[in-house]
């Protein structure tokens, strides 16, 4: 029988087990910082507890690290990892290190695979195969960090959960690596940094509220039409722009923190001045910010860019409104590393090859 997860227990739980073994409290300290600032991958690492207690530890509880497997740079400087969650299973997850002149964002994964099929992402063709623990994902970043330094001689600006699977549908798990990030013992990292982005999970983005986050939300929005979004997003169809209206007014108001809404601009499906019409009464709902996303194309060529020229105007149109419009750029797609990409062509959701 597999021994329980070490990083599974909550600090409290971490302490009673520990008072449990005729240990002192303080250890439980101790065993933290190893866990959660120092990354230990192994019990033997964790050089200022006791052999004795050590010994205690292994044979009561597991202690394991994901691995990385394969790891591809993009020519703009971009590198998605595949990393192994499941050595049994052999399921992979991609996370992404994305630098630019002003950041180094990490992007990570919430599940093994998405249920949701969105119809323009890649990774909502796999079925859902796992819920990533806290631990798992507080690994990636700890991971992409340790690349950043390496590669940039410094470490994260940013971390946005918005790689595989739907993170509000993995919601204290989630909630549960943003604390080991930003927490001490765990890796201070500020959560104005982090973003977390959803599909649209009204009754989820409610309880974000009431849980009062720190971090950003954004929301996955690409038509202000129900329509259109029931088209390309099958979760609209039990959560349309009605109920995430309220429910991201309820979320503005219990933390003050404006959303951010995710528009991938779609050749003459989004992109058209009624559309931009659309997304700005919408706006008016919560104060929030824009971010239109070009898109970047998966295998069954359904949808395209749209042009510059469309684009252009798109944005005219908004910022007209005095709405607050960012335009992304999408970072490593040779390597289909972009938005929407991941899982794609050089990664399977259940296994990928090492390279040597």
């Amino acid at each position: 029988m597999a021994l329980p997860d070490i990083r599974a227990l909550s600090n409290v739980e971490l302490s009673a087990s520990l008072v449990e073994m005729g240990e002192k409290p303080f250890r439980s300290k101790q065993i933290l910082e190893w866990l959660w600032t120092h990354g230990a991958g192994s019990f033997e690492e964790m050089t200022t507890l006791g052999k004795g207690l050590r010994s205690s530890l292994e044979s009561r509880y597991s202690l394991r690290r994901i691995q990385l497997k394969e790891a591809q740079e993009s020519r703009d400087g971009t590198v998605k990892c595949a990393f192994e969650v499941d050595e049994d299973a052999q399921r992979v997850v991609e996370g992404v290190l994305i630098p630019t002149t002003k950041r180094l964002t990490a992007c990570i994964s919430s599940q093994v695979g998405c249920s949701l099929a969105c119809k323009f992402c890649a990774t909502g063709r796999l079925k859902l195969l796992k819920n990533l623990s806290a631990g798992e994902m507080y690994d990636q970043v700890a991971m992409l960090d340790a690349m950043a330094h390496e590669r940039h001689g410094k470490g994260l600006s940013n971390i946005v959960y918005m790689g595989m699977g739907e993170p509000l549908l993995n919601y204290r798990n989630v909630l549960d690596s943003v604390e080991r990030i930003t927490g001490t013992p765990g890796l201070a990292m500020s959560p104005k940094r982090i973003t977390v982005s959803t599909a649209g999970i009204a009754k989820a983005i409610k309880r974000l509220g009431d849980d009062e986050v720190k971090f950003n939300l954004a929301l996955s929005l690409h038509a202000a039409n129900d329509a259109k979004r029931n088209h390309i997003m099958a979760i609209n169809e039990s959560n349309n722009l009605s109920v995430l209206a309220e429910a991201l007014r309820h979320f503005h108001d219990k933390t003050g923190t404006r959303p951010t809404f995710e528009y991938i601009v779609f050749k003459d499906f989004n992109d058209g001045r009624l559309d931009a019409s659309e997304l700005a009464q919408f706006c008016k709902n919560v104060p929030c910010k824009i971010n239109l996303i070009e898109y970047n194309p998966i295998d069954d060529g359904e949808f395209q860019q749209t042009t510059p020229e469309r684009l252009t105007d798109f944005v005219a149109f908004l910022e007209d409104k005095n709405l607050i419009v960012n335009v992304r750029r999408s970072r490593g797609k040779d390597i289909d590393a972009a938005c929407g990409q991941l899982a794609n062509k050089n990664t399977a959701a259940t296994s990928v090859p090492h390279k040597a």
